[in-house]
């Protein structure tokens, strides 16, 4: 079987030392970059055989975020996990915009680090999976979801999403009218084990909205219901 491979793009020698190592501990095969513009080399080199990027915000020649859109504006399928600090609480946000899967704030321990990549990396591969054995179509009023390709249509024209988009999107057309909670939808798409914090579903419902509702900030489709979560109808 071969391995996972993962590309980590960190600067700060000691950090990304601790980090590839935990990761070759855990049966990954690493690919080093000391920074933003390093790393997008190596993955163009790579391609697609690249399953998951660690990648760091504060980076010399190319920050984390200008990478994170760059690897999603190639591979919709990439997990991508940001490495932030305490202080950056904006920038988890905006990587989460930008395409990001989920954000490891540091310091963190190896057993935190590494629950978090084998999380995403089963989702990873669970996507893979599904894509090749599902062919169901789910519609919902303009919508087309197709299983088989993991796309999404309105009015017969395509709409660009992440695979995480796509799980949230599958959750709610197989459950549309249902009420879902923020712990529903996280569970379904992160895993029942996620480490990190409810919000980054209210974060990626933003970017959903963006793509598919013709005024976001007053969604006809994607609706919240308010102290429990959200709703598709």
């Amino acid at each position: 079987m071969n391995k996972v491979k993962i590309l980590v793009a960190e600067d700060e020698a000691p950090i990304r030392e601790f980090i590839v190592i935990n990761l070759n501990r855990s049966g990954y095969e690493v690919i080093e970059a000391f920074d933003g513009q390093d790393a997008y080399e190596k993955y163009i080199q790579e391609g697609d055989s690249i399953k998951i990027a660690v990648l760091d915000i504060m980076m010399p020649r190319m920050d984390g975020l200008e990478l994170c859109k760059k690897l999603r504006s190639m591979n919709n399928n990439i997990g991508i996990v940001m490495l932030t600090a305490k202080t950056q609480e904006m920038d988890k946000v905006t990587g989460l915009l930008l395409g990001a899967d989920d954000y490891i704030t540091k310091p963190f321990s190896p057993s935190e680090f590494t629950a978090r990549v084998d999380a995403l990396a089963r989702r990873v591969s669970a996507v893979r999976n599904a894509a090749d054995n599902d062919d169901n179509v789910i519609v919902s009023g303009p919508f087309r979801l197709d299983c088989k390709s993991r796309s999404l249509t309105k009015n017969d024209v395509y709409i660009d999403i992440t695979q995480v988009e796509f799980q949230i999107l599958e959750y709610f057309f197989k459950n549309q009218g249902t009420a879902l909670s923020r712990t529903d939808i996280l569970n379904y798409v992160w895993g029942a084990d996620y480490y990190g914090e409810e919000k980054i579903v209210d974060v990626n419902i933003r970017r959903v909205r963006k793509k598919i509702e013709e005024d976001p900030s007053n969604p006809k489709h994607l609706l919240t219901i308010w102290g429990l979560g959200y709703k598709w109808v």
